[in-house]
């Protein structure tokens, strides 16, 4: 074919020699280009250096010093704590919140193990948890009798006893890349109807579990009472409560959607529902109260003074690495930064719930230098042993809990640059405010070794 322009003809196939030349010329120009250019500037992620110490000294005037905000602004909140504190203090209870997290949900297995070996874990008044944490929910609400249970699901199973993975490109296709057909007989197989027996007995007792999935179609979260559906008395409430749990886990994608019917105004529809932690990573529901206890003042004069347990079923901050120059692990891992983002915020948010009601807050996550897998879709049980193990072993050296939110430890503070020139300063992961909260024998904010806040 010819093309005609400017009264001359080009030709549109010319010699194959030259072709070969000019392609052979531009991919070894490209190549060594991208290659060297990759080679000889690195990141400093690839580098080896930690984003959190690096700091743009010129960024916070003639002193070079950040300003530490969150804590200054945790001083204030904790002596917002202490103000809440009633005329009469209530009786103490103890509420657990459990994150999602997959295979990291070794190590919150690992701490209520532990936790149990110290001789100090609460008979919890309400439990809630979505995703993996839903799973562990059940047990950690029912209590050490279930221990073995948890330290079976958490350091023995493989990624085969969870999923079975689907066949390319029919997988592309379908609704998920995996068949969750074997988690769905594993739950089925804890959640007995002795157990589903005890929820309700519990459930009896004024005692509370609740778990989270989220609407794919409604796009919201939905919050689920086990213990009243276990209580129901209707026959299928126990496959009720397995399709919950497995919808709770069922990440989006990875595992297929778990179809709910559901009666609205006498019609029958058909909700699917997928991973809590789509919506909400974490969430808290109070305590029951009994009618006879309440009365028509604030939370705090029901709630001051009882725990808030948190654990995190991870890290609170993604390690660092280098990110292929890959479309879909940029967006991957892109995805990845959001969740922890996410993650972060709830617990900000689970913290200023506590302030308000006078709660004590207390946070489990697993350390910043800790050598955790990468995915928390694969269940290795070599890998989910040594989590649990962690967690066992920070509630018996009695360095589990911190209480303060993201943020505010050492090495969590925002950081910001005026320019690009920057300059590492080193942290110690350990450096942390005094943690010490207001009790009804120390309400006084003096416990708190933070410089005083401007608002002062």
């Amino acid at each position: 074919m010819r093309y005609l322009a400017n009264d001359a003809q080009f030709d549109s196939n010319p010699a194959p020699g030259v072709v070969v030349k000019v392609a052979v010329s531009l991919a070894l120009c490209f190549s060594q280009g991208c290659a060297t250019t990759r080679m000889m500037v690195q990141s400093p992620t690839a580098a080896g250096l930690k984003p959190a110490e690096l700091v743009d000294t010129s960024a916070y005037g003639p002193d070079g010093t950040p300003p530490m905000v969150f804590r200054q602004l945790f001083a204030q909140g904790e002596r917002v704590r202490a103000s809440q504190r009633p005329d009469v203090i209530p009786p103490k209870r103890s509420a657990l919140v459990l994150s999602g997290g997959g295979s990291y949900g070794a190590y919150s297995a690992g701490i209520l193990c532990g936790w149990t070996e110290a001789g100090n874990r609460p008979l919890f008044d309400v439990v809630t948890g979505v995703s993996t944490g839903a799973l562990i929910a059940v047990f950690a609400f029912l209590g050490p009798d279930y221990d073995d249970e948890l330290c079976r699901s958490y350091t023995t199973l493989k990624s085969s006893d969870i999923y079975r993975r689907k066949h390319l490109p029919w997988a592309l296709l379908s609704d998920s890349l995996n068949d969750s057909e074997p988690l769905l007989r594993q739950i089925q197989l804890t959640i007995t109807p002795e157990v589903v027996e005890r929820i309700a007995e519990a459930h009896a007792c004024g005692r509370r579990l609740y778990i989270g999935t989220t609407d794919l179609d409604g796009r919201r979260p939905v919050v689920w009472d086990l213990g009243a559906i276990a209580a129901s008395g209707k026959p299928d409430s126990r496959l009720l409560i397995c399709k919950l749990l497995l919808a709770s886990a069922a990440i989006p994608g990875f595992f297929p959607t778990v179809e709910i019917p559901v009666v609205v105004d006498g019609r029958k529809y058909i909700e699917r529902h997928v991973d809590g932690g789509l919506t909400q990573p974490l969430f808290f529901r109070p305590p029951y109260i009994p009618p006879e206890q309440r009365c028509a003042g604030s939370l705090s004069d029901v709630l001051y003074g009882s725990d808030e347990y948190v654990i995190v079923a991870g890290k609170l901050y993604a390690d660092p690495q280098p990110v292929p120059t890959r479309v879909i692990k940029i967006v991957g891992e892109s995805v990845s930064t959001f969740l922890y983002a996410q993650t972060r915020d709830s617990l900000v948010k689970l913290y200023m719930q506590s302030l308000l009601t006078g709660m004590q807050y207390h946070l489990a996550a697993l350390p910043n230098d800790f050598d955790a897998p990468m995915s928390g879709a694969d269940f290795d049980p070599v890998a989910m042993r040594h989590m649990f193990d962690e967690g066992r072993r920070q509630v018996l050296a009695g360095t589990a809990w911190r209480h303060t939110p993201p943020g505010v430890g050492s090495g969590e503070e925002l950081l910001q640059r005026a320019g690009t020139t920057l300059t590492v300063v080193p942290h110690s992961p350990q450096v942390m405010p005094n943690m010490t909260q207001p009790t009804e024998e120390s309400p006084s904010d003096q416990e708190f070794d933070i410089p005083p806040t401007p608002l002062d």
